[in-house]
């Protein structure tokens, strides 16, 4: 499946439910998704929800996750392989495989305002982790590793303006968070109830066990 290059807040009003694509404009009054909350459609037509099959929940839930952590759908499932194969439970174990990826420990350490502007940080290699720029946003961190702006790209005008919002800013506890060297380490791997993203990723693992 190709990227999805349309209005992202078109996703959320597809979803039903806010999924934060915006960063910070996702919690002003100028979200689109408070102001229309019903699915897009033409005349008003995604204003009336039709009632869904448990196979469509199942999907739905699939595809509002892929959405929030910015994943096509064969990585997604290979995540989940992946997460069924390691010990304990496997919806948990893939919401923690989506959290270490790079973009969005950088997004959790406050260095981007959303998951998709820490993806072209990563890209543009301004991140570094243990003092290697790292360009690849699904690279997994480790427990142990330490994730900074590279000190080239402090200078940058967009990293400015995000050391200026970064000490409001407060990372999750499974992060230790430096704002005044820009920089983060993985402590350990997150807990599910540190994970704040409304999914229920059991019905994810219904979805892909028929």
């Amino acid at each position: 499946m190709a990227k999805y290059t349309g209005p992202v807040c078109r996703l959320c009003r597809r979803e039903g439910a806010k999924l934060y694509l915006k960063g910070d404009r996702c919690y002003s009054d100028k979200c689109s998704f408070t102001e229309r909350g019903f699915a897009p459609g033409q005349h008003g037509a995604g204003q009336t929800r039709k009632k869904v099959s448990e196979y469509g929940i199942q999907l739905r839930e699939k595809q509002k996750t892929r959405r929030i952590y910015g994943v096509l759908e064969r990585q997604f499932r290979n995540y989940f392989e992946k997460a069924d194969r390691q010990k304990g439970i496997t919806g948990e174990n893939l919401l923690v495989m989506l959290e270490r990826r790079l973009d969005n420990v950088v997004y959790r350490m406050g260095l981007a305002e959303s998951r998709n502007q820490a993806r072209q940080l990563v890209r543009h290699g301004l991140i570094n982790v243990n003092g290697r720029r790292v360009n690849i946003p699904s690279f997994l961190v480790k427990a142990g590793d330490v994730v900074a702006a590279r000190e080239e790209s402090k200078e940058s005008p967009i990293m400015k303006k995000i050391a200026e919002s970064l000490g409001h800013k407060q990372a999750p506890a499974w992060l230790e968070m430096t704002a005044a060297d820009m920089s983060g380490k993985v402590m350990r791997y997150p807990t599910r109830e540190e994970i704040d993203i409304p999914i229920q990723e059991h019905l994810i693992v219904e979805l892909y066990s028929r």
